[in-house]
């Protein structure tokens, strides 16, 4: 099997993990780990031969971007104090003791060296923290805080990692220095992804075609990565502002097939890119072999300390950082989205999955010094980090469907079909509105305002049939019944529609684009109903 072949069967497992996950009620990167796991002890499939040092522009951009995609500024502002404990200090501290303890037992580390690993396993990664919690049924607040810790936590680490790396590979450092960095990566990183994102919604305008639009929408992440990182600033950071500004100020309201075209082509993206990043996640498993080689005791030991001071420290951290939170919460009254109870705390320490980004950082560990000398103990960094990824995200991705069914934490529904209620009133009080504005300027007759008027009413009542009274949801039922039947006929009157189309493409003299462009007119209005 050559490289060509494992990457395709990666992108085959991606898609088949999805809904043998659901079945199994297992998150599908956890299944692509093990699937990466089990082919890395086949004796014919090769080494992942892919450059460590384009493991993360090619993995993250389009990953962050998808995900970022979900939330939005007013999310992210209204949860800044739990963010920031979560995704900038807890990195701080496991960085800290992780690189006491590696100093401690690893032999012929460095303090540098043990600080590189501290930063690269500190971070949950965001896309298995976001894939797991979205699939479980969790409550919106405990999925906004893993979306916003998983999505700031790689900025720090990240930052943290290129400091230490930089100090053991010089054999210098300065503090004042490694702040000042990373307070400049963190100012230009935004600013590259305001610009990048004002610029690109100019050039979205001025493309207007929705294939065009979803192109550039790929490129984007790539671009904000590359030239954040080549002007010395958080290449992380950069897609995130550029992902969030796009979400708030480039959607059109009216582009209805644009939006569907661009969700469809990202869901493909996130689905497959995430298989295949996990997937070599699982493959690694032939470097952490062979790292160990003759010394899996010794490597065993050190790897069982580092992962048990990794998962102990966030749940140490935690605890208290949880009561916290909730003390300023009562004091302050803010709109912020905090952990509860003490259930939901345990399973925010659970879901701290590393994973992508722990194992690109790890792989783009030099290999000398500015000195020509081997890098400390760069086996044993790439060995312990192998072991706090799949003990975390295997071990605890494969427990926490279990851990989350045992302490009953569940979604609040009723809130959430109580928002849901609130929007489609909302919906069609603005409809309403709306034909009014049309009526005073147009002579609409009093038949079609009626029926107007009913069919903004029921764009709510369809959304949240709560919003209506007993005898006014019967009455739309019965719309609804008729209205189902008549676009079930007018469905089987398009089907048959599309099918005379479809067999005229092969028909002698037949122009295929003529005839994609009457089945495209047909699609549409199938679309709309």
């Amino acid at each position: 099997m050559d490289q060509l072949a494992l990457l395709f069967v990666l992108l085959f497992g991606a898609l088949v993990t999805v809904p043998l996950g659901d079945r199994l009620g297992l998150p599908s990167p956890v299944l692509m780990t093990l699937g990466g796991i089990v082919l890395a002890l086949l004796p014919f499939v090769p080494n992942v031969a892919v450059p460590p040092e384009f493991i993360l522009p090619l993995v993250l951009p389009p990953l962050l971007y998808a995900s970022a995609q979900r939330t939005s500024w007013r999310q992210f502002a209204a949860n800044r104090r739990p963010i920031f404990l979560l995704a900038v200090a807890l990195v701080f501290v496991t960085t800290a003791a992780v690189a006491a303890v590696a100093d401690a037992i690893v032999p012929g580390i460095s303090l540098a060296a043990a600080v590189a690993l501290g930063a690269l396993v500190a971070p949950p990664d965001p896309v298995a923290a976001t894939a797991v919690a979205g699939s479980l049924g969790l409550p919106r607040r405990l999925v906004s805080i893993l979306e916003g810790e998983g999505l700031f936590n790689d900025v720090t680490a990240i930052v943290l990692y290129h400091v230490a790396i930089a100090a053991a590979v010089s054999g210098s450092f300065s503090l004042p220095r490694a702040i000042g960095e990373l307070v400049l990566s963190a100012v230009v990183a935004v600013a590259i992804g305001l610009a990048l994102g004002w610029a690109t919604k100019r050039l979205m305008d001025m493309l207007g075609d929705a294939t065009l639009q979803i192109g550039l929408t790929l490129l984007v992440p790539f671009v904000a990565y590359v030239l954040a990182e080549e002007l010395k600033g958080s290449g992380v950071l950069a897609v995130l502002t550029t992902a969030l500004f796009l979400a708030e100020y480039a959607t059109d309201a009216d582009d209805v097939l644009g939006r569907l075209a661009g969700h469809t082509f990202w869901e493909i993206i996130d689905t497959l890119v995430t298989g295949v990043a996990f997937g070599l996640v699982g493959l690694e498993l032939h470097n952490a072999i062979a790292t160990a080689s003759g010394r899996w005791g010794e490597m065993l030991g050190i790897g069982a300390v580092v992962v048990a001071v990794v998962v102990g420290v966030r749940l140490l951290w935690l605890l208290p950082a949880a009561w916290l939170a909730k003390r300023l919460h009562k004091r302050r009254d803010v709109d912020e989205d905090i952990l509860v109870s003490w259930r939901e705390t345990v399973v925010m320490w659970w879901s701290g999955m590393r994973g992508v980004a722990s194992v690109a950082l790890a792989l783009a560990i030099p290999l000398t010094t500015d000195a020509k000398e081997p890098f400390p103990a760069r086996d044993e960094i790439l060995f312990v980090a192998f072991a706090v990824i799949v003990s975390t995200l295997v071990v605890q991705g494969l427990t926490l469907p279990w851990l989350v069914k045992r302490l009953g934490v569940r979604a609040d529904s009723d809130a959430s079909r109580e928002l849901e209620r609130q929007l489609a009133v909302r919906a069609a009080k603005a409809a309403r509105h709306r034909l009014w504005e049309i009526v005073a300027e147009e002579d609409l007759s009093e038949d079609m305002m009626e029926m107007l008027g009913r069919r903004a009413f029921d764009m709510g009542a369809r959304i949240s049939p709560e919003m209506v009274d007993e005898e006014r949801r019967e009455a739309h039922a019965q719309r609804v019944e008729r209205l189902q039947t008549i676009q079930r006929v007018q469905g089987e009157l398009l089907s048959a529609a599309r099918r005379e189309v479809l067999a005229a493409r092969s028909e002698p003299g037949a122009d295929p684009e003529v005839v994609d462009r009457v089945l495209r007119h047909l699609d549409v209005r199938s679309l709309r109903g």
